[in-house]
């Protein structure tokens, strides 16, 4: 269910889908274990923004903005960049400033990379006052600037980590090749990635030598790679451009998986059911085991009022893909909406199921509470309204919520002990604040 979150920043939302979120993943983790890092260490955040950018902060949070996926031609691109920046993460580039951001929130990272914010993180005022002044880009220049030392160390790494995970170079030096045309445009007119990311011929020279003599130079990546890169760039491009764009870029007698990937998207957002659903219920005849296929279906009927007829859509999908915490969150999501008492224990079991790899969502502690209230568990409720407050940074909200879970959770339980650990931690909030 690919959906946008609106972040602390201005203008600035993050992508939630778990079929793109999986192909990043897919394609980054190789890379990761060659660098001798923890694949489930590294969060990996979707920027909804049609600049060409990535860059590391706060630690090991990898951003990418969707322009950058939209407008890669293949795969290698795609991991060519991820490389880039897994050698910038492995190098502990910009790690003053990272490391003050390393227990932030994706948000607010973004919120300190374009906001006054950076000028406390970074020690220097001209940042936020650039943001002031409405020169966003000034100021995420200052924030990610590396040097030229920097990017060609990164650059180096990310040649090791390709070789060691059997993946070419020519995606590294084809990306470089595109934006290095983008050096006589002005700064406003270029994108963020290579005005943060400072390029010389040098770097491009060493790319180009060692891919001329490397023998993987022209080994194909996995086929299943290259499929799961159309389908991400159809997805992206039906979800987030105008329909009749979407239509001329994946005409009607265009009949590949992700032409019809798209137009699927593309009616649906028009609420056209009757265009959408023979499409999308083409390609699951075809392809039965396709989680994502069913998801869409899921989320079509349940935008359109037909929860109950989602709800056989979203079980199937998590039956696929049980693992995903983004299906198990929508299947819920779809359970609640329902109101039938005998499906909230199955909502909370699948959004329990969810926290453990998203536990910091403040939706999922949000839909926890409300499934909680309606089954009259009113002091799980309230303690799943203290961790979504904690969560939003409202300290006065979060400690009202866990003073009443205390009161009606039973002593010595674990819940009754949680519910303290977060009143400790929202008086921490308000001293700060009051500070």
């Amino acid at each position: 269910m690919l959906s946008t979150a609106a972040s602390a920043a201005k203008n600035f939302s993050f992508i939630r889908d778990a079929e793109i979120e999986n192909t990043i993943r897919a394609y980054a983790t190789p890379l990761f274990q060659t660098a001798g890092l923890d694949p489930s260490a590294i969060d990996i955040y979707l920027i909804n923004d049609n600049t060409l950018n990535a860059f590391v902060a706060g630690g090991q949070k990898l951003f990418i903005n969707s322009g950058l996926l939209k407008k890669s031609e293949h795969a290698g691109q795609v991991i060519g960049v991820i490389a880039h920046e897994t050698g910038h993460i492995a190098g502990g580039h910009l790690s003053r400033t990272h490391d003050q951001l390393k227990n932030s929130r994706a948000q607010s990272i973004i919120a300190y990379v374009l906001g006054g914010a950076a000028a406390i993180a970074t020690g220097r005022p001209d940042v936020g006052q650039a943001i002031a002044m409405g020169g966003e880009q000034v100021g995420l220049r200052s924030f990610l600037q590396y040097s030229r030392t920097q990017e060609s160390a990164a650059d180096q790494a990310a040649i090791r980590f390709l070789d060691a995970a059997g993946f070419s170079s020519r995606g590294t030096v084809e990306f470089l090749e595109a934006i290095s045309g983008q050096e006589l445009l002005s700064a406003k007119r270029q994108d963020p990635y290579l005005r943060t990311h400072p390029l010389t011929r040098e770097r491009i020279s060493t790319l180009r030598q060692h891919l001329a003599n490397s023998p993987i130079a022209d080994k194909p990546l996995p086929p299943d790679f290259q499929e799961m890169h159309r389908r991400m760039r159809a997805k992206l491009f039906a979800f987030t451009e105008p329909y009749v764009y979407t239509l001329r870029r994946y005409k009607p007698e265009n009949s590949s998986l992700e032409a019809r990937y798209a137009r699927a998207i593309a009616h649906y957002r028009r609420s056209d059911l009757g265009k959408a659903l023979p499409l999308i219920d083409g390609l699951i005849a075809e392809n039965p085991q396709d989680p994502y296929f069913h998801e869409l279906r899921g989320q079509m009927l349940f935008e359109n009022a037909h929860a109950a007829e989602a709800l056989g859509s979203y079980r199937t999908a998590v039956n696929l893909l049980p693992g995903s915490a983004l299906l198990r969150q929508g299947l819920a999501q779809v359970q609640l909406e329902m109101n039938d008492p005998a499906l909230l224990s199955s909502a909370i079991a699948n959004l329990r199921a969810a926290m453990l790899h998203t536990p910091d969502s403040p939706p999922l502690w949000r839909q926890l509470a409300i499934a909680y209230g309606r089954q009259g568990k009113m002091g799980l409720s309230s303690l799943a309204m203290a961790e979504e407050a904690l969560l939003k940074g409202n300290s006065s909200e979060a400690a009202y919520y866990a003073g009443r879970a205390e009161k009606l959770l039973a002593k010595d339980s674990t819940f009754r002990l949680q519910a303290q650990d977060i009143l400790r931690a929202a008086k921490k909030g308000q001293e700060k604040k009051n500070k």
